[in-house]
């Protein structure tokens, strides 16, 4: 599964520098792949790329029609090798093979549907009244958008990032989550095949230090991050500092609140499907479940039960509901949860 070159201006190229990343297992703790790792240089030629793009290229001159064309067209062929992409998110972050079709690929293509819908449909120009006679007003696409995506659902969060740029007649520079980077191959590839203009769309995985160099790139127009709020807080002041358009997604915190009148027989698996998604690991899992006193200790053994219940084992088993975690690291904190 190794791979050795970036996804840029519609080609695979060679890295500018010899540094790479390991993908390891979280079943197994092994290094599965290794994938190169960008550097500064290589940022500045994606970005370079997504610039001509959309500068020079056809894209954004292409009608909102033509592009939905070729969005249909990818979403397609994403569904056509969706047990390939669901095996690999799965191998490469723990994802259950049962969560990872729906909630990993699927998931993905239906959001590039609806975006796919939106283009066609959207009034991209608009004639109002003005004060001083008619006026014309148009939605224009904002140009080279900075997407810094994270591990824990990559495809699907990278959709909701490229689908509506794409709609719009943006371009994209895209940053992987370092320790997830083997989907964004196979996303190239599907991109590839699409026949999405060169340039259009730019994949570099890297660490933050790089991120960074992509938040405050000057032929960046845009950046969509979702993550730490740490990081986010890094990111809206680097961007406030340039008048730099921002969208910051930074995780969740979903409380349940089980009443004293609730049936805890359909309450506890109610709540089930969401709270150990994707091993707990995403944005709408329930990380707090709140009970009054009164009924503390029999909610306590309720979601013992329910939770005990629940599969735990190889992610690409059909049976297993729980996977590994993530990393050693998110294993750590929860267990410290727990002391």
């Amino acid at each position: 599964m190794n791979r050795d070159k970036f996804f840029i201006g519609g080609d695979w190229v060679d890295p500018a520098g010899n540094e790479t990343l390991a993908v390891i297992s979280p079943a197994t703790e092994e290094v599965i792949a290794k994938v190169p790792d960008a550097t500064t240089a290589d940022v500045d030629r994606a970005v370079a790329a997504a610039r001509e793009a959309f500068d020079a290229g056809p894209w954004p001159r292409m009608s909102p029609a033509e592009r939905a064309d070729v969005m249909a067209a990818l979403s397609g062929i994403l569904q056509g090798r969706y047990e390939e992409i669901a095996r690999t998110i799965s191998e490469e972050m723990g994802s259950p093979i049962s969560f990872s079709v729906m909630g990993q690929v699927f998931a993905a293509t239906m959001v590039l549907d609806y975006y796919t819908g939106l283009a066609r449909e959207f009034a991209f120009e608009d004639r109002r009244q003005g004060v001083l006679g008619p006026t014309l007003v148009r939605r224009e696409p904002v140009g080279v958008v900075g997407a810094i995506v994270p591990w824990n659902v990559p495809l699907f969060v990278t959709m909701l990032k490229l689908a509506p740029a794409l709609a719009s007649g943006s371009t994209v520079v895209l940053k992987p989550a370092p320790e997830t980077p083997l989907n964004a191959y196979l996303l190239a590839e599907a991109v590839q095949e699409a026949g999405l203009p060169a340039g259009v769309l730019n994949i570099v995985q890297a660490g933050r230090e790089v991120g960074e160099h992509i938040v405050t790139h000057p032929d960046v127009d845009k950046i969509s991050f979702t993550g730490s709020t740490v990081a986010g807080k890094r990111i809206a002041a680097l961007c406030g500092e340039r008048l730099r358009r921002c969208t910051l997604e930074l995780g969740g915190k979903s409380a349940a609140i089980i009443l004293d009148d609730a049936d805890l027989a359909t309450t506890i698996p109610g709540l089930m499907p969401t709270a150990l998604m994707n091993n707990g690991e995403a944005c709408v899992a329930q990380t707090r479940i709140l009970a009054s006193r009164a009924r503390y200790d029999e909610v306590v053994e309720a979601l013992a039960e329910a939770v005990g219940s629940s599969k735990v084992g190889e992610p690409l088993d059909q049976e297993t509901a729980v996977g590994p975690l993530f990393a050693s690291r998110q294993r750590d904190r929860v267990e410290g949860y727990m002391i």
